[in-house]
C-alpha cells in the first residue's frame, strides 16, 4: 500500500488542479482537463524518473482500480425508464448506430494498420462512451498498456474537437434544439464532452442528448462481455495452472448492478449528485494517472495514421448519427 501512495496523491492533485482548469475554462471538461495535464507532466524531463519510479505504481493503480471504479459509479446516471421514453424505434437506431460505429472504425484502424489493440480500443472508445470504453475493452481484452496510449489520445482530441465543430455545423445544416441534441449524444465520445457541447444549444438539448448518450453507454456492458468471451477463447491453450479472465469483468457486473438500482429503487437526489461528483473524480484521478503514463514520443511513430484514423471514423460516425437524427 506504501509503494501506492505516492502515485495515487499525485493523480488526486493531478484530477483536482484539472477541476480549477475547468473552472477558469468552462469549456473544458473535468475529464479532459485532467488527461491533458497528466499527459504534460510526462513532458518534464526531470520529473520523468519519479513518473516512471517510485510514482508508477500508484498511478498505474489509479488508472485502472480507480477507472473501473467510475465506471461502476457512472451506473448510477442510467434509468432504463429514461431511455424507454425514447420509444423503441429510436433504441433500436441507437444499438445499431454503435454496433455499426464500432465496426466502422475498427475496419478504419485495421486500413491505417493501427498497432496491436489500438484498433478496437479506438472503435469502443468512439462507439460507445470515450475514454470509459477504451479502458473496459481494453480490460477486457488483457490489452498492453502502449496500445492504450493512442485510442485515449484520439477520443480526447476529436471529442474536444466536437465541442467547437458541432454547435457551428448547426445552423448550418438546419437542426432544431432538440434534433441537435440528439446528434450530439448520438456521436460524441465522453458524458462530459457531450455535457460540453450540447449544452450551447439549451436545456432542451441538453436533456435529449444526456438520455441519448448514456443509452449508448448501457451498450458498453454487452460489448465488454463479447469481448471478454473472445479473449477466453483466444487464451485457452494457457496452461490449467494460469487464471482465465471472466466471462464478464467483475466492474461491468458492478455496472449494469447500479443501473438497475437507479432504474427500480428510489434514491434521493442528493445522494446521486454525490455519486456524480465522486464518478467524475475517480474518472478523473484514473486519467491524470493515464496521462502521466503515456510517452508522446511512442504516440509519434503512429502519429499521421493515427490521426487519419481518428479523423476518418469521426466523420463516418457524425455522418451515420445525423442519419439517425432524420430517421428518428
Amino acid at each position: 500500500m506504501r509503494t501506492t501512495l505516492p502515485g495515487l496523491a499525485l493523480a488526486a492533485i493531478g484530477a483536482a488542479a484539472g477541476y480549477g482548469v475547468h473552472l477558469l475554462l468552462p469549456g473544458l471538461p473535468w475529464l479532459t482537463a485532467a488527461l491533458i495535464l497528466g499527459v504534460l507532466s510526462a513532458t518534464i524531463p526531470p520529473f520523468r524518473g519519479s513518473l516512471d519510479g517510485a510514482l508508477k505504481p500508484g498511478l498505474t493503480l489509479a488508472g485502472r482500480r480507480l477507472l473501473r471504479l467510475g465506471i461502476v459509479v457512472l451506473g448510477l446516471k442510467l434509468s432504463l425508464g429514461d431511455i424507454a421514453r425514447l420509444g423503441w424505434v429510436a433504441i433500436l437506431a441507437i444499438v445499431i448506430l454503435v454496433a455499426v460505429s464500432f465496426v466502422i472504425t475498427w475496419l478504419v484502424g485495421r486500413l491505417f494498420r493501427l498497432e496491436g489493440d489500438q484498433a478496437v480500443l479506438m472503435a469502443a472508445g468512439f462507439s460507445i462512451c470515450g475514454v470509459s470504453a477504451v479502458g473496459a475493452m481494453a480490460a477486457a481484452r488483457h490489452s498492453r498498456e502502449e496500445d492504450t496510449g493512442t485510442p485515449i489520445t484520439l477520443v480526447t482530441l476529436y471529442g474536444t474537437l466536437a465541442i467547437v465543430v458541432l454547435p457551428a455545423l448547426a445552423g448550418l445544416l438546419g437542426l432544431g434544439n432538440r434534433q441537435f441534441g440528439h446528434w450530439v449524444g448520438a456521436s460524441v465520445h465522453d458524458v462530459g464532452q457531450v455535457v460540453a457541447t450540447a449544452q450551447t444549444a439549451g436545456a432542451a438539448a441538453l436533456a435529449v442528448a444526456v438520455v441519448v448518450k448514456l443509452t449508448r453507454v448501457l451498450m458498453l456492458a454487452p460489448m465488454v462481455a463479447i469481448a471478454s468471451i473472445q479473449t477466453r477463447r483466444r487464451d485457452s491453450t494457457l496452461d490449467a495452472s494460469e487464471a482465465r479472465p471472466a466471462i464478464v469483468p467483475l466492474f461491468i457486473i458492478g455496472f449494469v448492478a447500479a443501473v438497475l438500482l437507479r432504474s427500480f429503487v428510489p434514491l434521493p437526489d442528493a445522494l446521486l449528485s454525490i455519486a456524480d461528483v465522486v464518478q467524475s473524480a475517480l474518472l478523473a484521478t484514473a486519467l491524470f494517472g493515464i496521462g502521466a503514463s503515456l510517452r508522446l514520443e511512442q504516440l509519434a511513430r503512429s502519429g499521421v495514421r493515427a490521426i487519419g484514423a481518428g479523423l476518418v471514423s469521426w466523420i463516418a460516425i457524425l455522418g451515420l448519427a445525423l442519419a439517425v437524427v432524420y430517421l428518428s
